[in-house]
């Protein structure tokens, strides 16, 4: 009755908050068009998850975790804000692009950059 849709509402939107709470490891980026923008806009210094600038900041998994920049998180802020040689990129790629991205670097860097 009243007190059991109470409940059930209580519990229904409980559950609804909680899950909505929820992040996934990997942000819901699309990798597969994150690989074009990748070849578009970041491949000029980071072909094949190298760094043409400087060799120590790669886009291999060891440096991304050495360098804190190994979530989808960090290399969105990262490629929006630029760092040192990098530039900021939120004037050029949507936020949308951005993320594609940052899924495709992450789990390619997953798998293994192939060379």
């Amino acid at each position: 009755t009243s007190m059991k849709r109470l409940v059930l509402a209580v519990v229904v939107f409980c559950l609804a908050f909680t899950l909505g709470m929820v992040r996934p490891a990997f942000a819901a980026g699309d990798a597969d068009l994150g690989s074009k923008i990748f070849a578009a806009n970041c491949a000029v210094c980071h072909i094949g998850g190298g760094n043409n600038l400087n060799p120590q900041k790669t886009l291999q998994k060891e440096a991304l975790v050495a360098n804190k920049i190994d979530s989808v998180e960090a290399i969105i802020y990262q490629v929006t804000k630029g760092k040192g040689v990098m530039p900021a990129f939120s004037g050029r790629l949507s936020a949308a692009d951005i993320e594609n991205v940052a899924t495709y670097v992450l789990s390619t860097a997953e798998k293994g950059w192939k060379k």
